[in-house]
């Protein structure tokens, strides 16, 4: 059976991972998990406080030198970047672990934030704690993915203690191995970022890294952009002062067009400016979330919840079930054709008639996401003779998956939401242009849908291109009210 998961390779059982809080990572596919700075400062988990206080300090120390005057370019390096944690195993990256890590846009957003929507961290009074999450919420270019790598960093000594301890206790000694880890702890009289040692798992000659369950969420931080756009209207009524919560009202309404229906890039321009006229408004934000500490850990247990279910316990069970009795991974496809066709059908069945559709409901209601789409196909793929690789984005846009088997033997596979509005746009342009740039023949076309409804306006647009019994269109059946067997297009 394939090593798929953390437990697989290292033999553990998955009770003991479990028991012990850690999450079960994939080991050659990053699943798109967090740690929330928020869960840290919620927690009441005084180890978990101590981290959030300790991000604070590091927070301070950086204001620190920015307002003493200019900070170099040397100093924004040894400060502020830092490579992404990618032996965690979570964020972006479908086709392995690599990742940007946190490098020049990040350092200059957060060191000019010290200038603005930052002037004031460390001395709010208006909320209870103080938030690094604040970034996000001004600064382009910074969301969940920067403001988790920048955590895991200034948390990373805390992490790798955690993997030490379980290591220690229930993995083999020729499996581990003395790793001197750079950038660690933070060493304050130096004002330098110091390696420190540590025993850690290794798989294909790396370390890795084990995360607490509870500190992880899924889709974004609690305190993020999305929401703050979304309720900006229901904000100022969290003013206590009459006078200031008029002024933001006024403000913002003043900012909106005056004889026009307002569109969404008005309202967010008309948001930023009155953000940046009235900055205590993000503090009342803010303060709102933190009353909502409850809803972050259950929406946070929900998700992660939802992503060990799916991602690992079915995956794996079906991957077993594959191994032991249909001989999925001991029969060679003929090429790379034959295997992508085989591994999509394996998808199709897991999604219609293995439970796999619970992947995409949260609650009862359907979360449309082509990303979670593409993390299942690449879980299946495992011990296949094939190549797998995520396609280079030519400034058209990547394809989701290239399949190779030999120089001239290359299939390409694109994920699609039928509920996408550009749906028959795409199928019509994209495959030619994919194809002449990958030097393929051959693309695989996978649409998932979730209604009755989304069904019909598929097979019509299908029927419009031609494709209907295009054997290289294959269908997906998410409905949660009804699992028929679903047939290719």
């Amino acid at each position: 059976m394939a090593d798929i998961y953390f437990t697989d390779f290292f033999n553990v059982p998955e009770e003991t991972l479990s028991t012990y809080g850690a999450f079960n990572i994939a080991l050659d596919i990053d699943l798109p998990l967090f740690i929330d700075p928020f869960l840290l400062f919620a927690s009441e988990n005084e180890d978990y406080k101590k981290l959030h206080d300790g991000i604070i300090e590091y927070l301070l120390f950086l204001r620190e030198r920015s307002l003493e005057g200019h900070v170099s370019k040397a100093m924004l390096q040894a400060w502020y970047f830092f490579p992404e944690v990618k032996e965690n195993c979570f964020g972006f990256c479908i086709d392995g672990h690599s990742g940007r890590g946190l490098a020049g846009n990040f350092a200059k957003a957060l060191n000019s934030g010290f200038e603005d929507i930052f002037k004031s961290f460390g001395e709010e009074t208006i909320t209870k704690g103080h938030h690094l999450e604040k970034l996000c919420l001004i600064k382009d270019r910074v969301g969940r993915d920067t403001i988790s790598d920048f955590t895991t960093n200034l948390i990373k000594d805390y992490l790798l203690l955690y993997t030490e301890a379980f290591a220690k206790e229930h993995i083999p000694a020729d499996k581990c191995s003395s790793i001197s880890v750079p950038k660690s702890i933070f060493n304050y009289q130096f004002k330098r970022w110091m390696p420190k040692s540590y025993l850690l798992p290794i798989y294909k000659g790396k370390h890795l890294i084990l995360t607490p369950i509870d500190m992880l969420t899924k889709d974004d931080t609690w305190i993020n952009k999305k929401d703050l756009w979304n309720k900006f209207e229901s904000i100022p009524d969290a003013i206590p002062n009459g006078q200031l919560r008029e002024l933001v009202n006024d403000y913002f309404y003043s900012q909106l067009p005056k004889d026009d229906k307002p569109t969404k890039e008005d309202r967010e321009k008309a948001i930023s400016r009155t953000l940046r006229q009235f900055p205590d408004t993000i503090d009342y934000f803010i303060k709102l979330k933190e009353a909502g500490r409850k809803e972050a850990f259950d929406n946070s247990k929900l998700k992660v919840g939802n992503s060990n279910e799916v991602y690992i316990n079915l995956v794996n069970k079906l991957v077993q079930l594959l191994s032991t009795t249909s001989k999925f991974y001991d029969i060679p496809p003929q090429n790379s054709e034959e295997e992508t066709a085989k591994r999509i059908e394996f998808l199709k069945d897991v999604i219609e008639n293995k439970g796999g559709h619970k992947l995409f409901y949260i609650k009862g209601k359907p979360v449309k996401r082509e990303s979670d789409l593409q993390i299942a196909f690449r879980l299946t793929w495992v011990e296949a003779s094939s190549d797998i690789t995520r396609e280079a984005d030519d400034g058209r846009g990547p394809v989701d998956f290239k399949i190779t088997n030999g120089a001239k033997d290359k299939v390409l596979v694109e994920f699609k939401l039928a509920s996408n509005s550009a749906l028959k746009r795409n199928l019509e342009n994209q495959t030619a242009i994919y194809e002449k740039a990958s030097d393929a023949k051959i693309s695989f076309k996978v649409i998932m849908y979730f209604t009755d409804e989304e069904l019909v306006k598929l097979q019509r647009v299908l029927r419009e291109l031609g494709l209907t019994n295009d054997k290289y269109v294959y269908l997906i059946d998410a409905r949660n009210d009804n699992k028929p067997s679903g047939s290719k297009a």
